[in-house]
């Protein structure tokens, strides 16, 4: 083999390896310090590894994957409680919600929630104050904010989001108007329409035992997002 054949083969390698590294820190971080920025774990992750090279950022479905592994690893025990305790609150507020056609997205649906995941739902009305006149009807205190979306890989909107608690759990509603049932806007992840699931598929989810995660992933594909 000649040397420069050599020397490419080793770089090749030595950036595999740090990616896999950079990951599984990445993972660490957000698993234990509730960051949930993949782009940002990632940086942090790096700099503390002291890998300076980009070619090693690891894509964030590397971290995704990384944090399903030290979840499965390290907290075998705690996760799946805790992700099952939001997801039956996530039901409850669907319930509450219905009236908006509410859909479960992130962490709580993908099944990687821990103790620092809210329960993300999308709800729709053509009246962005509308959700929130309702959880003031209700008594909800909450706090208001905007959330820029991609809903194109050519095209960025803003929409509001409502925070709140109840028991104790973070709640997170990004308000989109009612077209937005036929499109999702685009997952952070791998830059595809985030999956969603409505009400009936959340509880359909928890009255599955846990080894069948994988016929929900099948069920879950079929849904319209």
């Amino acid at each position: 083999m000649a040397r420069g054949e050599h020397h490419r083969i080793h770089a090749h390698d030595r950036v595999q390896r740090n990616r896999v590294l950079i990951a599984q820190e990445a993972a660490r971080l957000m698993s234990e310090h509730g960051i949930r920025d993949f782009h940002r774990a990632k940086l942090k992750a790096a700099e503390r590894l002291g890998i300076l090279d980009t070619q090693a950022l690891p894509r964030n479905h590397e971290i995704e994957q990384a944090l399903r592994e030290h979840q499965r690893l390290f907290q075998a025990e705690s996760q799946p409680r805790l992700l099952q305790q939001r997801r039956e609150a996530a039901v409850e507020a669907m319930r509450f919600l219905q009236a908006f056609e509410p859909r479960l997205v992130g962490a709580v649906l993908e099944g990687t929630a821990d103790t620092h995941s809210a329960i993300c739902l999308h709800v729709f009305s053509d009246d962005p104050e509308a959700v929130g006149l309702y959880l003031h009807e209700h008594g909800v205190p909450f706090e208001a904010q905007m959330r820029r979306l991609r809903t194109s890989r050519e095209s960025t909107d803003d929409y509001p989001v409502l925070l709140f608690a109840a028991d104790e759990l973070p709640f997170d509603l990004t308000v989109l108007p009612r077209d937005a049932l036929r499109q999702a806007p685009l997952d952070r992840i791998d830059e595809k329409p985030m999956r969603r699931a409505p009400l009936a598929m959340v509880e359909a989810l928890l009255a599955d035992d846990a080894d069948n995660e994988d016929d929900f992933e099948r069920k879950l594909s079929a849904v319209l997002r």
